[in-house]
């Protein structure tokens, strides 16, 4: 399960096991979790981020969004 960035007490990370779905990042805080497409991070799934907590995460995804991809490539490949 690879830790991309952090910042905030967020941590940004693949689950090794999903790299059959589209390029996405999980985002977890103190027991909660997100999880945002990286094509337009848009929220697939959120269990328990509010609304103003999921536009300041995706705030931060979008200046991580390149890197992200790029490390979504290199863990996964280029299998997407």
């Amino acid at each position: 399960m690879p830790t991309v960035p952090r910042w905030e007490g967020h941590r940004a990370f693949f689950y090794s096991n999903e790299g059959h779905e589209p390029p996405h990042i999980h985002v977890e805080s103190n027991g909660r979790e997100a999880k945002f497409w990286l094509g337009d991070l848009e929220v697939a799934l959120n269990f328990g981020f509010s609304e103003l907590e999921v536009r300041r995460i995706r705030k931060t995804l979008e200046m991580y969004r390149l890197q992200l991809l790029d490390a979504w490539k290199e863990h996964f490949g280029e299998q997407y």
